[in-house]
């Protein structure tokens, strides 16, 4: 019988140090300005941009993605564990919280 060959594992979120490209759940969760350029460079093509937090227009592109994000996010907000979804400082109310979800 022939062996399967190993997966690789997936690299570690980092959010400290050398390839810090997450912010940590203090300051919002989610990734950085620095974690969005290092994805886009390694994957072209990718439309990935940073979280919406400031102020936008009602109807803007913005304001669209900012509804999309945090209708998204409730739904896994809802799948997640009692005990992530009641505590205030878990990483999806965090990254909520910054969206102004």
């Amino acid at each position: 019988m022939a062996e399967k060959p190993k997966k690789k594992a997936k690299p570690i979120r980092k959010t400290t140090g050398k390839g810090g490209n997450y912010r940590p759940t203090k300051s919002g969760a989610g990734m950085t300005k620095k974690g969005v350029k290092a994805h886009r460079k390694a994957n072209p093509g990718s439309k990935l941009k940073t979280a919406v937090t400031g102020k936008v227009k009602k109807g803007s592109k913005a304001a669209k993605r900012r509804k999309s994000y945090c209708a998204r996010s409730l739904g896994q907000l809802k799948k997640s564990s009692a005990k992530t979804r009641n505590d205030p400082n878990s990483r999806i109310r965090q990254a909520r919280r910054r969206w102004k979800c």
